[in-house]
C-alpha cells in the first residue's frame, strides 16, 4: 500500500537505539528520507542509517543535543541541505529522570526533566515548522508516555514532563493547522528497550499480564503508529493522543 511517504524528509530525533530506531527504519522502509539523531551514539546511529540504506532508502546520522537550540537549528539546516525539505518531524529523544517517591525528589531534579523535556520538543519543533510553514505541509509526532495518562508510583518527573508536552501538543495542533501541519501524540505502554532494562520481570510479567494481547509492546509497535500519522492516510488527524499499549489502559 503507498503511504505517500516516498520523497519525503524525516527527522527523528534520539534514534540511534530502541523505539527511536525502529521509527526511523519503519519511515526509511515506507520511503522517507531520513536523518538518524544521536547526542553520544555515533557509531549506532551510523549503523540505523546504514541499514536503511542497504534496503534501498537514504539516510545519515547526525548529532544534537535536543536541548541545546544552536545543535538543533545545525541539524535541521544540515538535513535541508540534504534533503532539502522537512516534512515529519518526530520528537523520541529521551530525557533521563530519577525513578523514586514524590516525597524523596528534590527540586532541581524536577526542574531538569521538565526543562529537558520541553526544550527537547520547542527547538526541534520551532527549527523544523518554519521550513514545513513554506510548504504549508508537516508531520509533527511526539513520542510521550502512557504514565503521562496512567498514574503509577515512582514516575512523578516523568508523568509531569509528559503531561506538559501532550497538553502543548494540542496548542501546536491548533496554531499549525491552518498551515497544514499536524501535530499527534504517541502514548507507548512498556516497551522493552535500554531505557527500560533495568525494571524487574515481574514488571513486564504484569503487564503483559493485564493486557488483552498478553504480551508486551515491541518498538516496531510505535514505529507502526508512527509511520501511520506520518502518512497521507492521517491526513486528518491531528491534535490526538494516541495509546498504543495493547489495551493495558482503556481511557
Amino acid at each position: 500500500m503507498e503511504l505517500g511517504l516516498k520523497g519525503k524528509s524525516a527527522i527523528v530525533t534520539g534514534s540511534s537505539r530502541g523505539i527511536g530506531a525502529a521509527i526511523a527504519r519503519s519511515l526509511g522502509r515506507a520511503g522517507a528520507k531520513v536523518a538518524v539523531n544521536y547526542f553520544r551514539s555515533r557509531d549506532m546511529a551510523e549503523t540505523v542509517a546504514g541499514e536503511i540504506a542497504g534496503s534501498g532508502g537514504e539516510a545519515f546520522a547526525v548529532k544534537a543535543d535536543v536541548t541545546m537550540k544552536d545543535e538543533v537549528e545545525a541539524m535541521t539546516a544540515e538535513t535541508i541541505k540534504r534533503f532539502g525539505k522537512v516534512d515529519i518531524l518526530v520528537n523520541n529523544a529521551a530525557i533521563g529522570f530519577p525513578m523514586k517517591p514524590f516525597m524523596d525528589h528534590s527540586w532541581d531534579e524536577v526542574e531538569a526533566k521538565m526543562s529537558g523535556e520541553m526544550k527537547g520538543i520547542f527547538f526541534t519543533t520551532q527549527a523544523a515548522v518554519r521550513d514545513m510553514m513554506k510548504r504549508k505541509y508537516g508531520r509533527i509526532i511526539h513520542i510521550s508516555s502512557g504514565l503521562s495518562r496512567y498514574a503509577s508510583e515512582n514516575f512523578f518527573t516523568h508523568a509531569a514532563a509528559k503531561a506538559a508536552m501532550d497538553s502543548s501538543a494540542r496548542v501546536m495542533a491548533k496554531e499549525l493547522g491552518p498551515m497544514g501541519i499536524t501535530v499527534n501524540v504517541i502514548g507507548p505502554g512498556l516497551i522493552p528497550t535500554d531505557a527500560t532494562a533495568g525494571f524487574p520481570k515481574e514488571m513486564f510479567d504484569f503487564i503483559a499480564n493485564s493486557t488483552p494481547l498478553k504480551r508486551i509492546g515491541a518498538p516496531d509497535d510505535i514505529a507502526g503508529a508512527v509511520t501511520f500519522l506520518a502518512s497521507d492516510m492521517a491526513r486528518f488527524i491531528t491534535g490526538q493522543y494516541i495509546h498504543v499499549n495493547g489495551g493495558t489502559f482503556m481511557p
